[in-house]
């Protein structure tokens, strides 16, 4: 029951990300004035804020309960959101961005322990699924009704997004503090699990990844695939469409539909199909999946008349990717994680994820308004291969670890409470 209301708040919570991110760039920019530079300010703060916020959320989700740092990451974001209705100056505006990055991203690795703790080893997988694919239908959501009411051409006309963004966070913590009540946290996520080692001798968020062989290589295997798709989701493969193959700005938003609606078709299948398959194997596979939706959008290029339904194939290509690399992430850096430093673990990886990711959009601008449009294609289908590699090796570093050689796909992690769970 925890896990289900668990997945229901963070599903509420990313209605803001939706009411708000979509629309702040042409508010700042045009509607208020404050031009481009200001709005791209606007989202690199944002960017900046979840890139500091995730690895000390992390480690103090290691320390303390997990739920009452999820519960303030979030009631923090809502504060930045609702701020941002009373902004009248850019400083004001860029203040409340801040703010809000940093309460959305100072979540997310408290969620994702509670998510571990909250789940058995059968069903984590199931978990994460279910949680990825309500976080995207939160954020649909969120883009589509504040699509519906807001107006930029007022000054206001955005006020109804910041509240959307406020109000889920706030209805999130609620949530996320009623199913946390009376739960015993179990010793294998407490920091004070990390026998021997004094406050001065634990090592740090990143630290742990790079001294770690089997996590380096999650880490690039999960960068290269974050470059490979996600940087563009919004960015760069729209600018793309649009400046290259010439289709219809509607076939982005339908696009983007079309994802959704693949992730939510196949997520539940997926996983059941996917179930006794390594994590390794499988990110090999999402690799594979990125590499085969470059090469449809590169052949759309030779065309033309068909050049945006297989546009919209492309996205729904990734989707198929997106519903394989979602259970599996999370759950394999928890199983390679030191004990008692999983949340310090999930937000180095979060954060090195979000770095990488802010950068996307500003590759996909130099050469897309280069006129490189085949060095963008070919830079992100070596990008795609390069993750398959590094999930080959990640399998075989996985398989010299007598630890987890003959470990199911994601290492059993005891609950205090499974009945709950």
């Amino acid at each position: 029951m925890r896990a289900k209301l668990l997945i229901l708040a963070s599903s509420i919570g990313m209605l803001g990300w939706g009411a708000v991110l979509p629309y702040q760039y042409a508010y700042a920019a045009d509607t208020r004035g404050w031009g481009a530079l200001v709005a791209a300010a606007a989202s690199s703060l944002f960017s900046v804020g979840a890139l500091v916020a995730a690895p000390i959320a992390g480690r103090l989700a290691d320390r303390h309960n997990p739920v009452h740092v999820a519960v303030v990451a979030q009631l923090l974001g809502a504060a930045g959101a609702a701020s941002l209705i009373l902004a009248d100056s850019p400083a004001v505006f860029l203040g409340g961005m801040l703010v809000f990055g940093l309460g959305l991203a100072a979540a997310v690795p408290a969620k994702q322990v509670l998510a571990l703790e909250w789940s058995s080893a059968d069903d984590r997988r199931k978990v994460f699924a279910y949680k990825f694919t309500g976080e995207a239908l939160g954020m649909a959501a969120g883009a589509f009704l504040a699509g519906q009411i807001i107006d930029l051409g007022r000054h206001d006309g955005l006020d109804i997004g910041f509240l959307m963004a406020a109000a889920g966070f706030a209805v999130s913590s609620a949530i996320i503090a009623l199913a946390g009540r009376g739960v015993r946290r179990s010793s294998e996520f407490a920091a004070d699990a990390v026998a021997g080692l004094s406050d001065e001798r634990r090592p740090g968020a990143f630290g742990l990844v790079f001294a770690n062989p089997a996590l380096r290589w999650t880490s690039v295997v999960m960068i290269a695939l974050a470059l490979g798709f996600y940087a563009q989701f919004e960015s760069g493969i729209p600018a793309f469409g649009i400046t290259v193959l010439e289709v219809d700005p509607v076939a982005v938003g339908t696009a983007a539909a079309v994802n959704c609606i693949v992730i939510v078709a196949l997520q539940v299948v997926v996983v059941r199909l996917t179930a006794k398959v390594s994590a390794p194997a499988l990110l090999m596979a999402v690799g594979g999946i990125w590499v085969v939706a470059w090469l449809v959008l590169a052949s759309a290029q030779l065309a033309p008349g068909v050049a945006s339904a297989m546009f919209v194939m492309t996205y729904g290509i990734f989707a198929v990717g997106e519903t394989i690399y979602s259970p599996v992430l999370n759950p394999l850096i928890a199983s390679l994680a030191r004990k008692g430093m999983v949340g310090s673990t999930l937000g180095a990886m979060s954060a090195l994820q979000t770095a990488f990711t802010a950068a996307g959009p500003l590759v996909a601008g130099v050469l897309l308004g280069a006129g490189l449009g085949d060095a963008f294609l070919g830079m992100h289908l070596a990008l795609s291969v390069l993750a398959v590699f590094a999930a080959w090796r990640l399998q075989r570093v996985i398989a010299a670890m007598p630890s987890v050689r003959h470990e199911p796909p994601t290492r059993p992690i005891s609950v205090v409470d499974p009945v709950d769970a």
